[in-house]
């Protein structure tokens, strides 16, 4: 789409995973917990309610089908879903594979422990489980 640029932030912390017909779909480097954000390619967006009713429904459908994909494959017990943008101001979602044996459980995510960058091998291992689940996503697949 055009003139949209990913955040710095977002582009230095996640790896690009692919496109839905909306968003771009991210994975943050973090193996401590299983962490996508979906990014309307939209221009210069920062709330939900910018985008046309047409570019909030297709969000909600993108955020629903990726919440179910991530709780079938990983078997999460809970899932976090949020647009919080107090640290980055371009509207994403962040959907979060909750354990209660994850390090930050019960509290969020933020801050409790130092990131740990995917290896090759289980960031593979992740993105097979949850292409598992999304045989029926319109998805160009990155990585």
């Amino acid at each position: 789409m055009p003139d949209f640029v990913l955040h710095e932030r977002l582009a230095a912390d996640c790896k690009h995973v692919g496109d839905l017909p909306l968003c771009r779909l991210l994975l943050m480097n973090d193996q401590h917990y299983p962490w996508f954000i979906l990014v309307p390619r939209i221009a210069g967006v920062r709330e939900a309610f910018q985008l046309s009713p047409e570019q909030q429904l297709q969000l909600s459908k993108e955020s629903n089908s990726l919440s179910e994909a991530m709780a079938l494959a990983l078997r999460a017990d809970k899932m976090n879903v949020a647009a919080l943008g107090n640290m980055v101001p371009q509207l994403h979602v962040h959907h979060i594979a909750r354990f209660t044996n994850d390090a930050a459980w019960p509290k969020p995510v933020w801050g409790v422990v130092d990131a740990v960058a995917y290896s090759e091998e289980s960031l593979q291992s992740l993105l097979l489980s949850l292409r598992g689940q999304t045989s029926d996503w319109e998805i160009d697949w990155v990585y």
